[in-house]
């Protein structure tokens, strides 16, 4: 990395940096993080580390970690949104840490840097932080459990040991089992590429599967001691739900087959993830597609690769996700970092004619493509300030004139300013559009009001997809069906935050109710064209109200 070239790099960094933490005290504007922030806040509230709950109720679906490290944060330093983004943000840090130090084990310090800004720019990555579940950390503790099992591979020392067992653990209780898959099949592959076949077997890696195992415990005794010692308990419609065998079976190959209590639908596309991966790895997919096809080529042809953790490891997850029936866009970030590092390598390197003017036409797309779609989406919302928008065409635009004046090579310079067009858009939906788009949250408002105007009052949701309003509210929520709210009599004063369609029903069925105060509301998360153009946006646009009996 030559001296012209670091102060690109450090600077398309700190951007980027910029960029991701830019949306940390953001109001939520999808229902997710509503629900896992609510989660987080019960445990903190409680004091109750072991349990999980929503609504005051029961809670089954997702392992204990990424709500450990929210509930800490908000011990630290008070409920708020930022507060919950804050641990996720620092394991995105983590991640790319380990995405360099692993990318720096096998390749040069230059393609490392690459590895680093390709995971840094991936589109779902920097959505993730923002619209923050359990992305961010899964991400760096797969990345980091492999480099620990790579160092350990070579040098088999204590240290290594032990972090890679922890981190494994750590992921495993963040998803469930199957990111072994990613993990020891990264490991598998390295061992056959190395004619190592049983290696595996042997006793020093029997200890890092039974270290794993026991840094695992304590999601099994939080599971046995909230569900197993409580068969009377209500979970999924019915009693005798084991918390131990949900975590071991039905929150991964019961979903994975479609065939466990939470569904997602009949069949899946074994291509999804092929296309889906066009925008959430964006703008990097299509030379990630290149890259694959030419390593596989060198597989074929015999050609000794620097290593073969990430391509084993990536491409056997993804293969995972794209066989089973439930999937989500955002499965793939966790081994983005695999991905980043396997097209670092092909990002600026010498290539063939036809790769060559490929690898500059598919960036050449996005470079241009960003910019104007961000131009188009800001003249038709029109957010009202236009301050946000001017600063970041004045320091994207005056970066993308460094990188033009001080980068000669066209590789380097096409691969940067990709970066920069990247950044230039996200660092627009980080600041404008998505707080922009969370100000149409009735659920955020509604419960803004009620904890100014209606302190002391009982609150209900009649809907348990209202995590939002649980969250922001200062008093507890709790769940009231519509079916039962005709017969509900509440113990003292109480609102009720209702949707249009919980509004609807309720009078379909004769329910006497008062609205007290109503609240305009986007009520999908789906970005419609029919929202972003401000001419066509009330035809979209819906009612919520507080009501009370």
């Amino acid at each position: 990395m030559t001296d012209k070239r670091r102060p690109i790099y450090l600077l398309l960094f700190v951007l980027a940096l910029v960029v991701n933490f830019a949306g940390i005290n953001a109001d939520f504007f999808a229902d997710d993080p509503g629900l896992y922030a609510s989660i987080a806040k019960l445990i903190a509230q409680k004091n109750d580390w072991l349990q999980l709950y929503t609504y005051q109720t029961d809670w089954l679906d997702k392992p204990h970690f990424p709500f450990w490290m929210a509930a800490l944060s908000f011990k630290l330093f008070g409920v708020s949104a930022w507060a919950y983004r804050l641990p996720a943000l620092f394991f995105f840090m983590l991640g790319v840490g380990y995405t360099w130090l692993f990318a720096r084990r096998f390749y040069t310090k230059e393609i490392a840097a690459l590895a680093v800004l390709i995971l840094m720019t991936a589109q779902h990555i920097i959505i993730s932080n923002i619209d923050v579940r359990a992305e961010p950390y899964l991400m760096a503790l797969v990345i980091g459990s492999i480099y620990h099992i790579a160092r350990y591979n070579t040098k088999g020392t204590a240290k290594h040991l032990l972090l890679a067992a922890l981190l494994t653990a750590c992921a495993i209780m963040t998803k469930g089992i199957f990111v072994i898959v990613a993990i020891y099949g990264a490991l598998l592959g390295q061992m056959i590429a190395q004619k190592k076949y049983l290696e595996v077997l042997k006793p020093k890696w029997l200890l890092l599967y039974l270290l794993t195992l026991l840094f695992t415990l304590p999601e099994f005794y939080a599971l046995y001691i909230q569900f197993d010692q409580h068969p009377e308990k209500v979970v999924f419609g019915r009693t005798g739900v084991s918390g131990v065998r949900w975590f071991l079976w039905d929150s991964q190959f019961g979903r994975f087959v479609n065939n466990g209590p939470i569904r997602q639908k009949k069949s899946g596309d074994v291509f999804f993830f092929a296309h889906t991966m066009i925008w959430t790895f964006m703008p990097w997919c299509l030379l990630f597609y290149y890259a694959i096809y030419s390593n596989l080529k060198n597989l074929v042809r015999k050609i000794k690769l620097p290593e073969h953790y990430t391509l084993s490891g990536g491409l056997l997850l993804l293969l995972l996700f794209s066989l089973s029936r439930f999937q989500l866009p955002f499965y793939t970030n966790i081994i983005f970092p695999l991905f980043a590092v396997i097209t670092a390598n092909y990002a600026i390197a010498p290539l063939g004619k036809a790769a060559g003017k490929y690898r500059t036409i598919v960036l050449g797309l996005f470079m241009v493509a960003l910019p104007l779609v961000i131009i188009v989406i800001h003249l038709l919302a029109a957010p009202g300030s236009n301050f946000l928008f001017i600063t970041g065409t004045l320091i994207f635009g005056i970066t993308a004139i460094l990188i033009i004046t001080r980068l000669k090579e066209q590789s380097l310079r096409v691969f940067m300013l990709t970066c920069c067009m990247a950044l230039f858009a996200n660092f627009y939906m980080n600041t404008v559009f998505f707080p922009f788009l969370a100000s149409y949250n009735a659920q955020v408002t509604a419960a803004r009001y009620a904890n100014s105007n209606f302190k002391g009052t009982d609150l209900y949701s009649l809907r348990l997809s209202n995590n939002s309003f649980q969250f922001y509210s200062n008093r507890p929520v709790q769940y009231i069906s519509l079916d039962d709210f005709k017969r509900f009599v509440p113990q003292g004063r109480a609102l009720f935050y209702a949707s249009q369609a919980s509004v609807d029903y309720l009078r379909q069925q004769g329910a006497a109710f008062k609205i007290v105060q109503t609240f305009t509301d986007y009520p999908q998360e789906n970005i419609l064209p029919k929202f972003i153009n401000a001419k066509t946006r009330e035809q979209v646009l819906s009612k919520a109200y507080l009501i009370s009996k």
